[in-house]
């Protein structure tokens, strides 16, 4: 299948309203998924809410509540939010609160399997196989298959608890070696049942899951999933099967888009996110002896790449090129120049992360007609932040909330 470059006329505006699936955004710009740290008991708290209504009034067309698990031995964290009962209210709360600044506002579901935190837990880490989690000193557990059909079940169960709370999408966690992407991977996935071995029977999983959401909605919430290009691994899950991968979950039906990311957050997690490696600040935040660990260590962990804007933007073509299915481009989307060269190439949104955190006021100022650009350094110090409440380290937490005015200030 080939993907034709829109040209003139057909370029669309990033800034005007587009259909997502079943639903309407007010532009093509997504607030990505980032693991806001202000969750408490596995429940919404008020200022997690204040987080994403910041960003929905800053302008954005969807924002994303970040790492919403379906099994409670699948949160990254005992403290990050967990699909039951308890949670409607908080989430329906979100919910009106970021409609009622014109965004729409879409929830992860995933399950984090072997990123998963067992100690925080209580519970054993779910992985393809048996191996040695090194951030937590102790060993995951093989999924069995009544474990894979549990977990199919709770996303499925997960979206449907979306509907009722009011969320215009979810996106599924397809990526970053979470349970489904761990299975994707042949570094990871060394099963030989029909989860294992082929490139056919590692995605089994991940379309297992999307066609159970797809049934579970009933279009009425759109339906996106993001998902690796490649692990940033050798041996790992890379772009000529995520090619693969993506035509196959557009022949399912299941996706009204796909959100391109990579990167292991258990193996290679600065792949990701390009600039620098903060070692002392990650260490600085760990208990011992994984701080003794990032000291000695982490230089061949966390690895610092290159960073420029649209970072993804060459293996995303590829996907393109591939598929029809609407995708959201994500990775150094710092401002109109690089949205604007993301829907000349045929992409129909796209996702912004740190940029936000800095300024969450920046669409509003580029709608403005502002020249316009994050001054995010990528300094990636936001990540150490995620225990205590994500935000960019380079804004004083009590700003006037003009991050420019407090551009010079730190944590």
């Amino acid at each position: 299948m080939t993907q034709t470059t829109p040209r003139g006329d057909d370029v669309p505006d990033v800034l005007a309203p587009a259909k997502l699936g079943p639903v309407t955004l007010r532009n093509r710009i997504i607030k990505a998924a980032t693991y806001e740290g202000l969750s408490r008991d596995s429940l919404v708290t008020d200022e997690l809410i204040d987080f994403h209504v910041r960003h929905a009034a800053g302008g954005v067309g969807m924002t994303t509540v970040a790492y919403c698990a379906v099994a409670p031995e699948g949160r990254t964290d005992r403290r990050q939010i967990l699909w039951r009962p308890e949670a409607v209210p908080g989430l329906r709360k979100l919910t009106e609160a970021v409609h009622a600044e014109g965004a729409a506002v879409s929830a992860q579901i995933g399950h984090a399997g072997p990123v998963a935190n067992p100690k925080s837990n209580g519970a054993p880490a779910l992985a393809p196989g048996r191996h040695f989690h090194l951030t937590t000193t102790s060993f995951t557990r093989a999924a069995t298959r009544d474990d894979l059909a549990r977990i199919v079940k709770g996303h499925a169960d997960a979206a449907r608890m979306a509907v009722e709370t009011g969320f215009d999408a979810v996106e599924i966690h397809l990526g970053h070696n979470y349970l489904a992407s761990s299975f994707l991977s042949p570094k990871i996935n060394h099963r030989t049942d029909e989860y294992g071995g082929s490139l056919e029977n590692r995605a089994r999983l991940a379309r297992n899951i999307a066609r159970a959401v797809r049934e579970a909605v009933d279009g009425q919430i759109a339906i996106i999933a993001k998902m690796n290009m490649d692990d940033g691994v050798p041996g790992g899950f890379w772009l000529d099967e995520a090619i693969q991968v993506a035509q196959w979950l557009e022949q399912d039906g299941s996706l009204d888009a796909l959100e391109l990311t990579a990167g292991s957050s258990l193996l290679n997690p600065m792949y990701l996110f390009k600039g620098d490696a903060p070692l002392r600040e990650f260490a600085a935040i760990m208990p011992q002896p994984v701080k003794l660990g990032v000291q000695l260590f982490g230089k061949y962990k966390l690895r610092a790449y290159p960073y420029k804007d649209a970072y993804l933007l060459d293996d995303a073509r590829q996907i393109r090129a591939a598929v029809d299915l609407p995708l959201i481009l994500l990775g150094g989307i710092t401002g109109r120049h690089v949205m604007d060269q993301a829907m000349s190439e045929g992409f129909q949104f796209v996702a912004m992360a740190r940029a936000l955190l800095r300024e969450p006021d920046l669409i509003n100022r580029i709608k403005a007609g502002e020249d316009a650009r994050s001054l995010c350094i990528h300094c990636n110090k936001c990540m150490t932040a995620i225990y205590g409440g994500t935000r960019c380290v380079l804004v004083s937490p009590t700003s006037s909330r003009d991050p420019r005015r407090d551009a010079t200030a730190t944590s």
